[in-house]
């Protein structure tokens, strides 16, 4: 993330420690020297007054008493000195007799005011002056403080700035190693922590993301008792409550849609149910009442046209009486009024039933009927329901079967399922038509369905049971007929 909490933390704690490790250098490079300057002349003004109390008390100091008073903190300071009498001869001296004796004329210098011309005054006392001053000897520049004491004897007490500037390298050398090893173990901190705390922020980030998709699923699971902890578990709380209410919302919209959709679809279906059944009873009964209104008439007095009248009455009140009940039962399917029971059954045996029931029919129509089917073949289904679609297919594959008159059932197993296939020689049905041969009161061949009495509506029962059933059913064409198909459970 561009602008990230983690990267921001590390931006600012990585930068204020910088800030911090660059002001040290800064300060200690231009203040450190004048520092340990300041403290150098604190050093030699203790010397000058110890050595001045000393000479007050006692006009001869011997080494081992010059030793014990100013030996630590000559040594401590790098401190070298020498007093000499009005005169020049040197009175006490701390280096051999060469450092002796370019301090005498050193102190020399100051007197005639030689010194002072490539010197720079740092401070003055009412009877010493402390220079920084630098020695063309050896070219090293030194502190030195001289002037004279009580009892007027003359001093120079002098101590190196190389030492003091090799310090402040060393110092600044030092801080250097310690800010960049500080610099990077903090880092590594800061990295750690600024991990510790963002991970279970963009966990969070990253369940918001998840919830505005409508996934409920995400979790907080960082846990933690801090502020960011109750977050998530409110977080928890929230997308479960999120996810009750919105399932809640979508049971209503569902049923509402349900309803808006089932009134819709009665709407249309009542629409379709009157046209057709009105298209379907209308022959029927202007065949009644013409027949009836003969018969009223006396157009043919013999009986057996008489007996002709009445059959014709009878047959097509018995075809409208046939499409009521299909009507009936196609609307107790299709609205789900009609329960499904399931249970286990032989379909081989209940294909044999609905053969022999319709063996009249098969002498009748001179058909040659093959089944290729097991002894017994169990399956899970309505059994009731089963047998009304077999019976629309044989009955079906009756009305249509032409050509070599073969009507061929098939019962094959596989692994989950039982499929029964009804074939029958003869015409194929156009493919045009294929798509909607299920639908209600759709014929192909009107003139052949009105010869044997059909209305259309058998293949329809067929789709509405399989549905019920969620199973497979469909037909195929081949070249010398058709076959109409069907899927149950095995197990």
């Amino acid at each position: 993330m561009k602008y990230s909490i983690k990267r921001q933390m590390i931006t600012l704690f990585i930068g204020i420690i910088g800030f911090i490790f660059l002001a040290v250098l800064i300060v200690n490079g231009n203040f450190l020297e004048k520092y340990y300057i300041h403290n150098k002349e604190q050093a030699l003004t203790h010397i000058y007054n110890t050595l001045d109390k000393l000479l007050n008390e006692d006009e001869e100091i011997d080494s081992e008493k010059l030793n014990e008073a100013l030996g630590p903190i000559a040594e401590k300071s790098n401190v070298a000195l020498i007093v000499t009498d009005v005169s020049g001869q040197a009175r006490i001296r701390m280096r051999t007799d060469m450092e002796n004796e370019e301090l005498r004329v050193r102190l020399l210098g100051y007197r005639m005011n030689i010194n002072q011309k490539n010197s720079e005054l740092l401070s003055q006392g009412d009877s010493y002056e402390l220079w920084k001053a630098k020695d063309h000897v050896n070219q090293s520049e030194y502190l030195e403080l001289w002037g004279a004491f009580s009892n007027g004897d003359l001093f120079l007490i002098r101590s190196p700035l190389e030492s003091i500037r090799e310090s402040v390298g060393i110092t600044n050398r030092f801080l250097g190693y310690i800010g960049v090893s500080v610099l990077i173990i903090s880092i590594i901190i800061v990295w750690f922590f600024s991990k510790k705390i963002t991970k279970p922020i963009l966990e969070l980030a990253n369940i918001s993301q998840r919830m505005a998709d409508l996934d409920f699923d995400a979790k907080y699971t960082s846990g933690g008792r801090n502020e960011i902890g109750v977050l998530g578990c409110n977080f928890n709380k929230m997308s479960e409550k999120l996810e009750e209410t919105i399932s809640e919302l979508k049971s209503a919209n569902n049923e509402l849609q349900k309803d808006i959709e089932k009134k819709d679809r009665l709407e249309q279906m009542r629409t379709e149910f009157l046209g057709n059944v009105s298209h379907e009873l209308k022959t029927p009964i202007a065949l009644i009442q013409g027949y009836a209104e003969g018969l009223k008439e006396g157009i043919s007095d013999d009986p057996e046209s008489r007996e002709f009248y009445c059959d014709v009455i009878m047959d097509e009140a018995n075809k409208m009486n046939q499409m009521v009940r299909n009507l009936l039962t196609l609307n107790q399917l299709e609205f789900g009024n009609e329960e499904v029971t399931f249970e286990r059954f032989d379909i081989v045996q209940l294909v044999k039933g609905v053969l022999q029931s319709c063996d009249i029919l098969i002498q009748q129509k001179d058909v040659k009927v093959n089944c290729v089917m097991d002894e017994s073949v169990h399956v899970w289904a309505d059994e009731f329901k089963t047998e009304q679609v077999i019976r629309n297919y044989i009955s079906n594959a009756l009305n249509h079967v032409s050509g070599e008159n073969i009507i061929e059932i098939r019962v094959e197993e596989k692994e989950q399922t039982v499929r029964v296939s009804v074939f029958n020689t003869g015409n194929p049905i156009p493919e045009e038509d294929v798509p909607h041969i299920w639908e209600k009161f759709y014929k192909v061949d009107k003139a052949h369905t009105r010869e044997y009495g059909g209305n259309g509506i058998g293949l329809s029962i067929v789709k509405a049971i399989m549905e019920s059933f969620h199973q497979e059913y469909g037909v195929k064409n081949y070249d010398n007929g058709v076959e109409f198909f069907m899927e149950l459970d095995l197990r």
